[in-house]
């Protein structure tokens, strides 16, 4: 395997939001199976958020930046939680497909935050 090429390739917390990546992915894909078009688009455009905005954050050349973009990031998080917590409510998507995806999402949430309260204000 090559060296990573980007800091944020190293770092657990995009790692962990980059293995949740495919199976929010493969919702989204049941989403649009069912025809639930904009939802899909949403839930996809959240996770993705996750994932780029540690990947930006980890570029800036200030720690305050950074923790703005691990906020956005862990914003997202909460944002797919919501999404699907709703879609299972309403029977969008099955509790079986949703159910093991939310804990891994809130302690995504805890992890960032945590790694959040490491970085030095400027």
């Amino acid at each position: 395997m090559s060296e990573p090429l980007f800091r944020f390739e190293t770092m657990q917390v995009w790692q962990r939001a980059a293995d949740l990546s495919g199976p929010l992915f493969k919702l989204a894909e049941k989403l649009d199976e069912r025809r639930y078009f904009r939802f899909a688009e949403q839930l996809r455009a959240a996770t993705l958020s996750i994932t780029n905005n540690i990947a930006e954050g980890s570029g800036s050349v200030s720690d305050t930046d950074f923790a703005n973009f691990l906020n956005t990031a862990r914003r997202s998080i909460f944002e797919v939680a919501n999404m699907l917590i709703i879609f299972t409510r309403e029977k969008y998507l099955a509790g079986d497909e949703t159910g093991p995806l939310v804990p891994e999402l809130a302690e995504q949430s805890r992890m960032l935050h945590s790694f959040r309260q490491t970085l030095k204000p400027s």
